[in-house]
């Protein structure tokens, strides 16, 4: 029996034990290879390697060569040797086997070594066995595994191969089968791939199989595509395997082709499949045969990690729901800490009970809040099922996240989410509470009638907030904490109510201008007014971090002092007080008024800008390198107020053509869009005004847990959950939880596919609808978010921090937030892979003037860092002349 021991096939002895059909055999475990290899000398290449990137192919590539070489050249200990020998023999005489490679670092929650490491199949003989494992051992070093290991993060040296050596099934037919399917993310459906022969056909990709996905639920076989198999593997006597090419009629004796798998087989192969993913608890990749009498073989078994988590809630709701991504609707791709999350699950559950729901505990957010992937989603089912719903909210959203939108609206058709909520009284009743409450008729007036009354409320709303996030000094960790959630579960959603229904008057304004009039009034036009706008606290960041450097620039001394240095030398620098007087005095005011704000920054966990001040150091770096003469991001932007002014007085002359009171209905409306749009980012620049003192407040608190050793040190304090904090307040230790959590927010880390809505069946909608947005070769298709056309090398940049991005690059991200908006100022145009016409990114580029084109599926990977690319504003689109195009 096998023992176990981790990896894609070393727990098939458990499985075994289970009572699944699995071959026998034995295992060489890591302890053999470590053993083995001890004086084998990789220790010089574990060192060797750990001093290059992932983008030096070249240089792992000579050091993989040089591990496989010691490997091969080391001698099997004498140990060793006697232990395979008598477990092969105890299997039978020259009986021919598989020997399997199984490293430890496979099949991770984040990453998938499927086939990086060698299988070699119909072994016969023990010297061919003890050859073959020395060769599984060589192949953890294949310059694919090395290169694969260094870009997601694994140290070599903590890597290690166990080899499984199981006997040969003599399979007519073998294949894949996973209990999940691996595309569209549906738990009920199995999905099977076959062909004759050996697996290795299908497992290899030589063979175009036959192809089936069965209902497991069910056990309704679903969809059947029959391949061409041409190619089949099959066994040689003595040794070894033969490709074979085939023909259809060599396949099937006619030419039309037969499937290579009964209804009874597929049916009794997802009933494995579930007994296996039973086993294991998690849906599973697994390898079969079925041999010439006709019994079926478990071969492998391994974790499917390309899999979105699902949602969890306990106990489970019943019927389908569908959950949105809230985190990609705020632009945020990477996952939250433990401590970001209970923060939005207070300010979560702020909302729901001022909007009249039920919240029983607050610290677990409100019913419809939920977390996967360590992100935020929420059931919108409801909307789904409301007539009203179905109106509003993709609205909303094909200007927030256009993607999204697309996505929700795509679920109308499914008999799942059928219209059952025809009346829009359940939303009254719970929106009228809080329009009641802040009192937004009243400040929809004020801002109509008596706009400059308006702001000044907006200002003593803004004043009063500071006051209640401000915190005794004096307090203790018990009231830190109970200050913390009355900032988040009271004070920081009251700034909402109160600011948001200013800008959205500004934007409904606009919207009243162009139903006013009609064809007299394009779509590029009304752009034009809503750039340059006053009242923006982002762009007046962005002009202020503007300042800083031109104040630096003034100063050739400090630019010297300054010139060649990393953003974290400079920042180490600042730490010191020992940069140049003038970048000193000027960053240390800049932070005073913005030093609240960071990337990603809803996010409590993750550091203020005030706490460390890398990204704007960088930032800076970046603005000194603009050529003299350049127009100044300070020129772009009263360019741009000026155009809109311009525009306002034309649109204004045109409605005149109609009648005076279309005039002055025009110039009041623009008037308001003029005044109020841009406070659109002042409910968020609030709650991360919010959101920073209470950080601070909990870095407090985590300093005294790190005084009496509860934690290491004061920042693990975000690796912990409110009632965590109060568990080691009590005077639990926490450092084993802390070690946990940050290594799953590590792994999540690398996440790359994070998908938009989720079904509680784990189906992603998006998937399921399949690829989208190629018009044609070279050409990517988005959402216009800021009309003008622009070619220029693109700069794919996944995180601001330490970005290096040249004047005029455009910038490729995924999304974006205030805190990339400093980029903003010296790029030549804007591609993000999220986000609407009205998500912060495409109002921000509108502001400045670059073109822009937003929610692009897959432009991070598509698009290359240096390709030539034209992005067309206007059109939505992002093309290339090169002669490779866009990759795949």
């Amino acid at each position: 029996m096998l023992p176990e021991v981790g990896g894609k096939a070393a727990n098939l002895g458990e499985l075994a034990s289970a009572g699944l059909p699995v071959p026998p055999g034995f295992c060489l475990t890591t302890a053999a290879y470590r053993h083995a290899l001890s004086a084998a000398g990789l220790e010089e290449v574990f060192t060797a390697l750990s001093a290059v990137s992932a983008s030096g192919l070249e240089q792992l590539n000579r050091h993989a060569t040089r591990a496989r070489s010691l490997v091969l050249d080391a001698a099997m200990p004498h140990d060793v040797v006697q232990a395979v020998r008598a477990a092969y023999l105890a299997l039978g005489d020259n009986v021919p086997v598989a020997v399997r490679s199984s490293a430890t670092a496979e099949d991770l929650p984040f990453a998938s070594f499927a086939g990086q490491q060698d299988t070699f199949l119909n072994v016969v003989g023990v010297d061919s066995v003890l050859d073959a494992v020395k060769r599984c051992w060589a192949s953890l070093w294949t310059d694919r595994a090395v290169s694969y290991r260094t870009s997601t993060g694994i140290d070599h040296d903590s890597v290690a191969l166990a080899v499984v050596v199981q006997e040969m099934v003599d399979s007519s037919v073998a294949g894949v089968m996973f209990t999940a399917n691996p595309v569209t993310g549906k738990r009920h459906e199995v999905v099977i791939d076959a062909s004759p022969g050996l697996g290795e056909a299908v497992v290899s990709g030589a063979v175009n199989p036959d192809h089936y996905v069965v209902d497991s639920h069910r056990g309704a076989i679903l969809e059947t595509t029959l391949g061409d198999r041409q190619v089949e593997i099959r066994p040689l006597p003595g040794g070894g395997t033969e490709r074979v090419e085939l023909s259809s009629r060599d396949r099937s004796g006619d030419a039309s082709p037969q499937p290579c798998l009964t209804d009874q087989q597929i049916q009794a192969l997802a009933k494995l499949g579930r007994r296996v993913e039973d086993h294991y608890g998690a849906p599973q990749d697994t390898e079969w045969a079925i041999d010439d009498a006709g019994k079926l073989w478990l071969t492998q078994a391994r974790p499917i990690t390309t899999l979105y988590p699902q949602t969890t809630r306990n106990p489970p709701l019943p019927g389908d729901h569908a959950f949105l991504n809230f985190s990609l609707a705020q632009g945020l791709t990477r996952p939250l800490t433990p401590m970001g999350l209970a923060g939005i699950r207070l300010v979560a559950s702020c909302v729901a009970k001022a909007a009249a729901f039920n919240v029983p505990d607050p610290r677990s957010g409100p019913p419809p809040y939920y977390e996967a992937g360590q992100r935020i989603f929420f059931d919108f089912t409801a909307v789904l099922r409301s007539r009203i719903g179905r109106v509003i909210v993709p609205r909303v959203f094909d200007f927030m996240e256009a993607r999204s939108a697309t996505v929700m609206r795509g679920l109308f058709d499914d008999p799942r989410f059928s219209v059952t909520i025809k009346t829009p009284f359940k939303l009254i009743r719970h929106v009228a509470p809080v329009a009641a409450k802040y009192r937004v008729p009243e400040s929809l007036l004020r801002g109509l009638f008596r706009p400059a009354a308006a702001m000044k409320s907006v200002e003593r709303v803004n004043a009063d907030l500071r006051t209640t996030f401000m915190v005794p000094g004096q307090a203790t960790a018990h009231q830190r904490i109970a200050h913390v959630q009355r900032i988040l579960g009271t004070e920081v959603f009251a700034t909402v109510p109160q600011i948001l229904p200013l800008p959205a008057l500004g934007f409904a304004m606009l919207a009243l201008v162009q139903r006013l009039l009609g064809e007299q009034a394009s779509y590029d036009e009304l752009q034009t007014v809503i750039r340059g706008l006053p009242n923006n606290v982002t762009t007046e960041m962005d002009l202020a971090l503007w300042h800083l450097a031109s104040d630096i620039r003034h100063d050739p001394d400090a630019v010297a002092s300054m010139a060649g240095q990393t953003a974290a030398e400079l920042a180490d620098r600042y730490r010191d007080g020992t940069l140049p007087p003038v970048a000193q005095s000027a960053l240390k005011a800049f932070l005073r008024i913005y030093g609240h704000r960071a990337v990603a920054e809803i996010d409590l966990g993750m550091p203020r800008w005030s706490d460390d001040p890398t990204h704007i150091l960088g930032v800076v770096a970046n603005y000194l390198r603009l050529e003299p003469g350049a127009e100044t991001p300070e020129q772009q932007f009263a360019k741009a107020a000026r155009e809109a002014d311009e525009q306002i007085a034309r649109l204004v002359a045109r409605a005149r053509g109609k009648s005076p009171l279309h005039a002055a209905m025009v110039r009041t409306a623009l008037d308001r869009t003029r005044r109020f749009a841009g406070l659109r980012e002042l409910p968020k620049y609030n709650l991360v005004l919010g959101l920073a003192a209470v950080r601070e407040q909990l870095l407090l608190v985590g300093s005294e847990l790190a005084a009496s050793q509860r934690i290491d040190q004061p920042e693990d304090i975000f690796f912990l959950s409110l009632d965590d904090i109060e568990a080691a307040l009590a005077g639990d230790a926490l450092h084993k939880v802390i070690a946990e959590r940050r290594a799953a927010y590590h792994q999540e880390l690398r996440r790359r596919h994070i998908p938009r809505v989720l079904l509680s069946d784990g189906t992603e909608p998006e998937a399921t609808a399949g690829a989208h947005g190629k018009l044609r070769a070279g050409t990517l298709s988005g959402s216009p978010a800021s009309a003008g056309l622009v070619t220029a090398p693109a700069r794919v940049i996944m995180d601001p921090v330490g970005a290096h991005l040249e004047p005029g690059e455009i910038l490729v991200a995924p999304s974006t937030d205030p805190g990339w908006t400093p980029l903003f100022l010296t790029a030549g145009g804007l591609v993000m892979e999220m986000g609407g016409p009205n998500s912060h990114g495409a109002v921000v580029a509108r502001e400045y003037g670059i073109p822009a084109v937003v929610g692009v599926p897959d432009a991070t990977t598509r698009i290359k860092s240096g390709q030539h690319i034209t992005v067309d504003g206007a059109a939505g689109t992002v093309s290339t002349v090169d002669p490779d195009g866009l990759a795949d």
